[in-house]
């Protein structure tokens, strides 16, 4: 994972925030259901079929996300991931499907974004001393030269082998981190138990920020997300709505939508903003990245992996590979002139790529 702060993206319906569900009028017919996973929450808001109980649902849905994280939960040592990260160089490992799905997601944008996005960048986040809140003492004691260079060379995707189910890396200590692409895969993975067990086709699935969603509200009116302003004041429980991405309201259509940013992990040093993000074609933190990235795409998963990509690269090089890769991209970036230090949502304009521009003039509510 490139050691990334996700914005806790406000998801409305029906003008109500989810977080603030309780205080919504919903209709009978919907059920809500929340619960703890991947180190934050998820919530739930679906169209409650007839035959079906609750707490059903929800024992389904909690034992989907334990065997995920028992795939790739970098904090459980029984973890298939965590099993792969101790093998030694050219030991197989028989991984489960699960596993090969992230896998490919995560080759397909690593590869499309010239490396940008990079399982394997852990040692270098580490190098830096990125584990946790950004300070200027990191950028006042850089790490050395040597250090960077040891950290670089377990940086090694390429040298990730997967046959059949079967796992193997080129090099003793490279490691996988899939933090960056599997609450993404989680919201997938829910809403796959939804409408293939239960044949739910209206719902909302959030993980953390990442959103899919399906059919109509409880209003029978189509999904819409809401895109925090990155303020410098901005809290989970203070923050300001700066877009909307409504879902289109064709029949059976769905939505999926991650955001990724670093406006809550930040600092500046000489004048230049930095996140706690790295780079990792430069090996140092990113300087001019945009804080906010929001991304819609095929599936939730794709799009977290790519959210997280284009953090990773200086604003003006992400907007050009989401455009010259027809991603459907909303960036939020400071007015020109202007610093990201500021708390008035004036001072901060939204950038569209072109396909995200076609996808919301589509689902423009009528």
């Amino acid at each position: 994972m490139n050691a990334l702060s996700k914005i806790c993206t406000a998801v409305c319906f029906s003008c109500c925030y989810i977080f603030t569900l309780s205080a919504c009028q919903q209709s009978p017919q919907y059920g809500y259901i929340e619960g703890e996973t991947m180190g934050t929450s998820y919530h739930i808001l679906y169209m409650e079929p007839s035959k079906a109980d609750a707490d059903d649902i929800k024992a389904a849905i909690d034992e989907r996300l334990i065997q995920i994280n028992d795939s790739m939960s970098t904090y459980q040592d029984n973890s298939t991931i965590s099993t792969f990260n101790r093998l030694s160089a050219g030991q197989p490992l028989t991984v489960d499907p699960d596993f090969i799905k992230v896998l490919s997601v995560s080759k397909e944008v690593y590869t499309q974004s010239g490396g940008a996005f990079d399982p394997t960048v852990m040692p270098l986040v580490k190098a830096w001393g990125f584990g946790g809140k950004m300070t200027v003492d990191h950028l006042q004691n850089p790490p050395t030269e040597q250090a960077i260079a040891a950290a670089n060379a377990l940086i090694d995707f390429d040298g990730i082998k997967l046959s059949d189910n079967k796992l193997s890396k080129d090099k003793d200590g490279v490691a996988l981190d899939f933090s960056a692409v599997a609450k993404g895969y989680g919201v997938d993975a829910i809403a796959g138990v939804l409408a293939n067990d239960y044949k739910i086709t209206n719902y909302m699935v959030e993980i953390g920020g990442e959103v899919a969603t399906s059919g109509v509200n409880d209003q029978q009116r189509p999904w819409q997300i809401a895109i925090d302003a990155p303020l410098a004041d901005s809290t989970v429980s203070n923050r300001k709505t700066i877009a909307v991405i409504r879902q289109p309201d064709h029949a059976e259509q769905q939505m999926h939508i991650a955001t990724s940013g670093n406006y809550r992990n930040r600092v500046i040093f000489n004048g230049v903003s930095y996140s706690h993000t790295i780079d990792p074609i430069s090996g140092a933190p990113v300087r001019g990245g945009a804080p906010s990235v929001t991304v819609a795409a095929d599936s939730v998963a794709l799009a977290d992996a790519w959210a997280t990509a284009l953090t990773a690269m200086p604003y003006e090089q992400a907007l050009d590979v989401a455009s010259q890769q027809n991603l459907a991209a909303l960036f939020v970036v400071p007015r020109a002139g202007l610093n990201t230090e500021t708390d008035n949502i004036e001072d901060w304009q939204v950038i569209e790529t072109p396909a995200m521009e076609a996808f919301r003039r589509s689902n423009k509510a009528h």
